[in-house]
């Protein structure tokens, strides 16, 4: 069965780091656009960051300079590294894995696979 699993999340002071991982089985995620995804309370689910197959790497503003997105093929995995996490970070984080368009694009619909999601929690 083709899936997509997170892990990684928890709760942390304010000024913390965290690293999520997704990990997908039944194919190989080297050869997909992943993309990390967030979804705070209340509010739609917004982009993150994104990697290609060829591990280009994009992110949104408000990650640059804090959050880092990178593959290990290894391990089939994408992970998220998050330091200097602040209380708007605090939401639930998804991957998605699909086409050359969820990179390029940064859009959600061009996503294949979706994890369950892993939340995160920033507070003192």
């Amino acid at each position: 069965q083709e899936q997509l699993v997170e892990s990684g999340g928890g709760l942390v002071q304010p000024g913390g780091s965290l690293r999520l991982s997704c990990v997908a089985s039944g194919f190989r995620l080297e050869y997909y656009a992943v993309g990390w995804f967030r979804q705070a309370p209340g509010k739609e689910r917004e982009g993150v960051a994104y990697i290609s197959a060829g591990n280009n790497v994009d992110y949104e503003d408000f990650a640059k300079g804090r959050f880092a997105i990178r593959r290990d093929s290894a391990s089939n995995e994408v992970y998220l590294q998050m330091n200097n996490l602040e209380p708007e970070d605090t939401a639930t984080y998804f991957c998605a894995a699909g086409g050359l368009l969820l990179f390029t694009d940064h859009s959600q619909d061009k996503a294949t696979y979706w994890g369950q999601g892993t939340q995160v929690t920033i507070s003192s």
